[in-house]
């Protein structure tokens, strides 16, 4: 089951760390890779970047290059012209000519 903990949640004065006393006996930490994949484009993955290297998770330099996603599916279906999509929000650039990209972290936790 995953727990959000508050920072400094469980912290007792002077002690080092915020986590929950274990309910068993000690036992050696094991470790575990976990993977983050994120997808969007280079300012947003570039900004989730900078978040997680802010609240202390993962240093910039930690994530992979950007990749480039390639479009599924090859080239898109015709529309006809009383389909077509409303002009999009960002002015001068089309929905579809949003480039996708792709990072990866992959990060060794240790669990109790």
């Amino acid at each position: 089951m995953l727990q959000y903990l508050e920072p400094g949640a469980g912290a007792v004065s002077g002690s080092a760390s915020s986590l929950p006393p274990s309910a068993s006996s000690p036992r050696p930490p094991r470790p575990e890779k976990v993977r983050h994949l994120l997808y969007g484009s280079l300012p947003a993955l570039d900004r989730t970047i900078k978040i997680l290297h802010a609240l202390g998770y993962a240093d910039p330099n930690d994530w992979s290059d950007p990749l480039p996603v390639p479009q599924s599916g090859g080239t898109p279906p015709a529309v006809s012209p009383s389909e077509q999509t409303p002009p999009n929000p960002v002015e001068g650039v089309p929905p579809s000519a949003v480039e996708v990209w792709m990072v990866i972290l992959t990060k060794t936790l240790l669990l109790e």
